[in-house]
């Protein structure tokens, strides 16, 4: 299946000198969630932009389902709705008259019967009659969310979709993002939550300093850049480590009373065997041991770590 999205050699550079994108490619797959990940200023909101057509970029080309973005801008933006990470609205208009008022800006037609049915996939039904500047910040997200879907978009780009939002909303929007890919929208975000793109996305693309550093499927690259850690809960606190313990991947935590083993699972021996049977020979007893993985958290700080 051809990607929906395609990006080659995009690069943005401003007069000042400044270069804020470097040759990046960049491909999506339709219907699934890609997850773009990089620290402020790594070049998110630009690359986003520029495939929005929003930011005019200073090389390279950008395809939107078959759609040249720049020699068809008007059919490949009808494809796109984005959600930026500002609330873009007159705030004296109605919930209703905002998201109907975008939907004929493309050239949609009339469709009172899907603005409420997205009204109430997005729990906005009942606010409908409501003016923006009465909602709290979590509805008016919805509310920018709802305006970008109004023209029935097959690629919904989503900006830091819940910035300033209360965990519980979050939680919310996350379900109203799994709905829709399941409705076959391709859903593009960025986010400096990453507990958001590992509890989401199928894919995930890591962008620092203008430059694409790594993209991979999301379990696969779990699998293949975390480590496990086994931890011993010491039952006498240790200053340092016995000489019987050198030459392994060990550290001693919380003053001496953890000692940790980070390994990779996907070797073909962990060697936790191996370390257990020598930590009882040298007659270090310990009263708990734990286990667990790396989270996508630590895998992006490390990847920016390596590229820095």
């Amino acid at each position: 299946m051809s990607p929906i999205v395609t990006v080659r050699g995009v690069r943005k550079a401003y007069d000042s000198g400044l270069v804020a994108l470097h040759s990046i490619d960049l491909e999506i797959a339709k219907g699934e969630i890609f997850a773009l990940l990089g620290p402020n200023g790594a070049g998110k909101t630009t690359l986003i932009s520029i495939i929005c057509g929003t930011v005019t970029m200073t090389s390279g080309s950008v395809s939107i389902d078959g759609h040249d973005a720049a020699m068809e801008f008007r059919a490949a933006r009808s494809k796109v709705g984005l959600v930026p990470q500002e609330i873009a609205v007159d705030i004296f208009q109605t919930v209703w008259n905002t998201v109907t008022f975008s939907r004929r800006l493309f050239g949609r037609p009339t469709n009172p019967a899907y603005v409420e049915s997205l009204l109430r996939d997005l729990s906005l039904w009942d606010k409908r009659k409501s003016r923006i500047i009465e909602l709290s910040g979590g509805m008016k997200r919805r509310v920018m969310i709802a305006k970008a879907l109004s023209h029935e978009p097959d690629v919904l780009f989503l900006d830091e979709p819940t910035a300033g939002v209360d965990v519980t909303l979050r939680k919310d929007m996350w379900e109203v993002i799994r709905r829709l890919k399941d409705r076959g929208v391709t859903v593009i975000l960025t986010t400096h939550y990453i507990e958001e793109a590992e509890a989401m996305a199928d894919r995930v693309g890591v962008i620092d300093k203008g430059r694409i550093v790594l993209v991979d499927q999301k379990a696969a690259m779990m699998q293949r850049l975390g480590k496990r850690q086994l931890t011993l809960a010491l039952a006498e606190p240790m200053t340092s480590l016995p000489p019987g313990l050198a030459g392994w991947p060990l550290e001693l935590e919380e003053d001496g009373q953890r000692l940790t083993y980070r390994f990779d699972a996907s070797a073909a021996t962990t060697g936790i065997q191996e370390l257990l049977r020598l930590v009882d020979s040298l007659g270090i007893a310990f009263s708990d041991l734990d286990t667990k993985k790396s989270s996508l958290e630590e895998i992006f700080v490390g990847l920016l770590e390596h590229a820095a």
